[in-house]
């Protein structure tokens, strides 16, 4: 090797010293980047530390600054598409902010529209009249509660006594009227019974009575007494407050009624589904029926046994809490109509495939027709009155009353709709099934029937009358 090309080599052998030990610092030093020109000596290397990225959530430099995960590479800001991806980016972000914005506010106005449309305005009138009359030294009479100075179809609403002997009653004019507590200021009594017109399918001077039919009694008899011009009397037997939505928002208020004369057979069904040898039940035997009225299969089969035809007349007083429309209320029934037809045809064809039920004639249709025109363009207010009947053979009459307040006008009677099946169907969604259309008048109406099969037959007429 000639003398010239040893320095060169002496040069070279450093040169790749250099090189094999640069793997080993960079692994001591993976925070620290190497700035070095790649022809300088090795004592003028120098070694410089990142800079550290700022937080993906954080702006420090203002509202335009560049939000970057922390693990993302320095832009270079002369680069078109680095500036396209940071802007597009910075798009992304603003977007999420306002979307996260939008939801939050739609969220406050529907909760502030569900807090406006619960308020009862007319019950905070009536809490600050009685703090007015409170100051002013009026007191109540006898032993009444906070609705005692409310009224009930034109009459003022008294409670005399106390604890479980307590009465509520409405008077005047010459009546009284038994009252029972509903739960909501908007609609706070029910009547304990009510007087409905007799059906003409009852007519004691038909010319063809219905063989089976019990028919109705002349005026004032011992066995409908208060039956005035043809009307027959009916007795609560449960009711509750129907809510829609998570937010339990309130529609109206329900209570099942039946015929006072028709209890007797009630009562007698309702034991002898327990204990067919009983003429009361003992409270192991109340527990059974209870517990058989709620379950979701047994229930069905119970109160489809209770509603053949011909068998007794019963109905449904509906209540609104707040104002309301006749498609509304339809609605409500249709939907419940539709889902148990839906559950009869699927029940069905699980067995054959190809079965048509009941509810798939064209007669269905029809009476489905007839019911729906029946509610057309009628308003339904606070506290009025829709009730529908469903007589012995089954036909559904239905009747609305807008101000109750007002007795001399005369119940409207909005339609009849003779298939039986529109009927049961309707009873059938309150009263039957795993999901019903109000829990709480499910359960009222089997507390009452409970309490119906725990006195001896005829007990409860005697009572009522």
């Amino acid at each position: 090797m000639s003398a010239t090309s040893r320095p060169a080599m002496r040069l070279l052998s450093t040169r790749l010293a250099q090189l094999q030990r640069a793997p080993a610092a960079s692994k001591l030093r993976p925070s620290q980047v190497r700035h070095a020109s790649r022809y300088s000596a090795p004592s003028k290397r120098s070694y410089t530390a990142a800079p550290t990225q700022d937080s993906y959530f954080v702006n420090p430099s203002g509202e335009d600054a560049e939000p970057r995960h922390p693990t993302a590479p320095a832009r270079n800001p002369l680069d078109a598409r680095a500036v396209q991806e940071a802007f597009e980016e910075k798009r992304q972000y603003h977007l999420r902010r306002m979307r996260f914005a939008g939801m939050g506010l739609l969220l406050s106005l529907v909760g502030l529209g569900a807090v406006v449309w619960n308020l009862d305005l007319d019950d905070m009138d009536s809490v600050k009249a009685e703090r007015e009359k409170a100051k002013s030294g009026w007191k109540l009479q006898m032993d009444a509660s906070n609705e005692a100075n409310e009224r009930f179809q034109g009459k003022e609403v008294v409670v005399i006594g106390a604890g479980e002997g307590k009465r509520i009653m409405a008077q005047g004019k010459g009546e009284e009227i038994e009252l029972v507590q509903t739960g909501t200021s908007s609609v706070p009594h029910f009547p304990r019974t009510i007087y409905l017109p007799a059906s003409s399918k009852d007519d004691p001077n038909a010319a063809t009575p219905v063989p089976g039919l019990v028919t109705a009694a002349q005026a004032n008899s011992p066995v409908n007494p208060g039956n005035v011009s043809g009307q027959e009397e009916y007795t609560l037997v449960g009711l509750g407050i129907r809510t829609v939505s998570f937010l339990s928002i309130q529609v109206y208020v329900v209570g099942m009624y039946v015929r006072t004369q028709d209890i007797s057979g009630l009562q007698a069904k309702l034991i002898h589904l327990v204990n067919p040898e009983a003429s009361t039940l003992v409270p192991a035997e109340k527990e059974a029926l209870k517990k058989k009225m709620l379950d979701p299969v047994a229930s069905k089969e119970l109160w489809s046994e209770l509603l053949n035809v011909p068998g007794m007349k019963s109905a449904w007083r509906i209540s609104p809490t707040r104002n309301t429309d006749f498609a509304h209320l339809r609605d409500g029934w249709k939907t419940g109509i539709d889902k148990r037809t839906a559950e009869a045809r699927n029940e069905a064809r699980k067995i054959d495939p190809s079965a048509e039920t009941q509810y798939d004639a064209e007669e269905f249709g029809q009476s489905m027709r007839k019911f729906m025109t029946t509610f057309s363009g009628g308003k339904a207010p606070k506290g009025s009155v829709m009730i529908l009947t469903r007589d012995q053979q089954g036909a559904l009459d239905i009747y609305f009353e807008a101000k109750p307040e007002e007795k001399t006008k005369e119940i409207q009677h909005l339609g009849t709709v003779d298939d039986e099946r529109i009927g049961r169907l309707i009873w059938m969604n309150y009263l039957a099934g795993g999901k019903v259309s109000s829990e709480a008048a499910r359960q009222g109406v089997v507390d009452g029937c409970v309490s119906f099969a725990s006195r001896p037959v005829g007990s409860v007429e005697t009572m009522v009358t």
